[in-house]
């Protein structure tokens, strides 16, 4: 535990309960039963920062076991093409410490895995890539410590078959414009009243 636990800890009155935590549920490996789970997952939540610190969190998601348990202390996953903003794999050439979060929503239950990664790239190791998609590069994380997440607040979700098309008949903005929608298009300007000229042009 870092400075920063322990001098909040110590002014909550919670150290007793965190000792008890860390020795209980706080391994720096992945045990039988967390490589079940991670292997059984779709999602993950990655989170990264760059030398100065500054933060940035993160969604990826595959098919079931597109994170690789590799041994006890390595997992592998594979990043497929996106923005091209390049954030996470950005920070980690700086900052190679990283935190993962596993939900199960399903099951209600979570899994903390922190630790340091490297960027490998292979793109010949794809056996298991969706139709369609192929890495460029791939990840491999060294694991220092796993623990479960506190399963009190996670809401039970239910997956519902993937739905193609849209819900309605009103036109549905694109995904990516979502927040911030795309400049609208100029309307070309009206017909010239006087000599009808498309667009006013004489």
């Amino acid at each position: 535990m870092n400075d920063g636990e322990r001098l909040l800890q110590d002014r909550l009155g919670t150290r007793e309960r965190a000792d008890a935590f860390a020795a209980r549920q706080t391994l720096d490996h992945l045990n039988d039963r967390m490589r079940g789970f991670i292997g059984r997952q779709e999602m993950m939540f990655l989170a990264t920062a760059d030398a100065s610190g500054a933060c940035d969190s993160t969604f990826r998601a595959g098919p079931p076991g597109f994170v690789r348990v590799l041994d006890t202390e390595h997992l592998s996953w594979p990043e497929y093409r996106g923005n091209g903003v390049m954030a996470s794999l950005g920070n980690i050439t700086e900052n190679a410490q990283i935190g993962l979060l596993f939900i199960d929503f399903n099951q209600v239950i979570g899994l903390h895995v922190n630790g340091t990664a490297e960027i490998v790239e292979d793109p010949d190791e794809q056996p298991d890539a969706p139709p369609g998609r192929r890495a460029r590069v791939w990840i491999i994380a060294r694991v220092q410590e796993a623990y479960i997440h506190c399963a009190k607040h996670i809401p039970r979700l239910v997956k519902i078959p993937h739905q193609r098309g849209r819900y309605s008949d009103a036109e549905q903005p694109k995904k990516s414009d979502f927040f911030v929608p795309a400049p609208a298009r100029s309307a070309p300007p009206p017909d010239d009243p006087v000599s009808g000229a498309a667009g006013g042009v004489r």
